[in-house]
Parts: C-alpha cells; sequence; structure tokens
C-alpha cells in the first residue's frame, strides 16, 4: 500500500469547522492531523466492536421475554 498522502474534500458544519480550526491551533498540529488522528480512533473503535461481535458470535441466543421473566422472578425488576 501507498505510503502517499491522498487528497479528498470534506465539508464540515461551519461551527465544528471554527472548532477543529481553533483545536489545531492550541496543539500546533494541522487540521489534516488532528482529522486523520479523529478517524483513526474512530477505525479502531469500530475494529473492537467487531472483534467483540467475533468472540460473542458462538454465544447462544436468548429471547428478550425470557431474559425479563427471569429477572422479576428474581427480584432484579
Amino acid at each position: 500500500m501507498s505510503d502517499v498522502a491522498k487528497r479528498a474534500t470534506v465539508y464540515f458544519d461551519p461551527e465544528i469547522h471554527r472548532a477543529l480550526r481553533l483545536k489545531s491551533a492550541a496543539t500546533d498540529r494541522t487540521i489534516s492531523d488532528v482529522v486523520n488522528e479523529a478517524v483513526k480512533v474512530s477505525l479502531a473503535e469500530d475494529a473492537e466492536d467487531l472483534a467483540a461481535f467475533d468472540t460473542r458470535a458462538k454465544e447462544p441466543d436468548m429471547a428478550f421475554e425470557k431474559v425479563v421473566k427471569a429477572l422479576r422472578r428474581r427480584g432484579k425488576i
């Protein structure tokens, strides 16, 4: 895969763009760096979610009604 940065046009809500510019200036980083980091964090969270789904895929399904009835029977609700 190429390490050459790719260019993209992204449209921000004006208030979000202002906050992004301020954060960029306050942290002495470019807007691109701030946005790239935020996207990386979001993608990492997605990867964690997918891994959790894979881990739990073999768990038995439980009917919601059954769970609620069991909670009520045990006095939890």
